[in-house]
């Protein structure tokens, strides 16, 4: 996978103006488009829910890449998949035992499942989980709220992540990204990256997209 994939995080779009926002991202050359799923439980923020992703569904033309940082995922895999994710991506840390079973009922929808894990989650964990998955999410922040610094010993996750990969496993990063850290990244493996305000705040948000490749 020689393109990196950039999934632009509408958390720091203007959702008053959100439709005029994902055109942005999409024109500009955006390959996904990031939905963050915040409960108010697992992580400390409440952001949108299936109806949202639905709406949103009728209106972009890029794949949404969903991001479920809630309790219990498994009893939402159905909704947002019938809702149009096209990448459901559900924490280690709310599946506990439950990873492959949540993942099968993912592709169960024809849609990709993707695995994330918090800063103080070890990827030893993980590994066992690699062949079975579509895409592993390293959060390089506690997740929860945009515009954090990005934690570069989180980023040597995708070291040790890539030494176990698959061909296909897409390893996706997500806070704090932009011009700088992106390359860290991408040194490391990384081919998916996820950043909200480098490019929503960016005066030339095709410019923001192409450094981040």
């Amino acid at each position: 996978m020689s393109q990196i994939i950039v999934s632009p995080s509408i958390l720091s779009a203007d959702f008053a103006n959100l439709e005029r926002d994902i055109k942005k991202v999409e024109n500009a050359g955006a390959d996904w488009l990031h939905i963050d799923v915040m409960d108010g439980h697992f992580v400390p923020n409440i952001t949108i829910g299936v109806p949202v992703v639905k709406s949103i569904k009728q209106i972009a033309n890029i794949p949404l890449d969903v991001h479920l940082m809630i309790e219990t995922p498994e009893k939402y895999i159905e909704p947002f998949a019938k809702a149009g994710a096209d990448i459901l991506t559900f924490h280690y840390e709310a599946a506990k035992d439950n990873v492959s079973g949540i993942t099968n009922l993912i592709h169960s929808f024809g849609i990709k499942a993707g695995l994330s894990i918090k800063p103080k989650t070890n990827t030893e964990e993980i590994i066992k989980y690699l062949e079975e998955l579509d895409m592993i999410l390293v959060m390089t922040v506690e997740p929860g709220f945009g515009g954090q610094a990005f934690m570069p010993e989180c980023a040597e996750k995708i070291l040790q992540i890539k030494k176990h990969a698959t061909d296909n496993l897409i390893i996706q990063v997500d806070g704090g990204i932009n011009e700088h850290t992106a390359k860290v990244c991408t040194q490391y493996g990384a081919n998916s990256l996820v950043a909200g305000n480098y490019i929503y705040k960016s005066n030339d948000i095709e410019k923001a997209i192409l450094s981040l490749r």
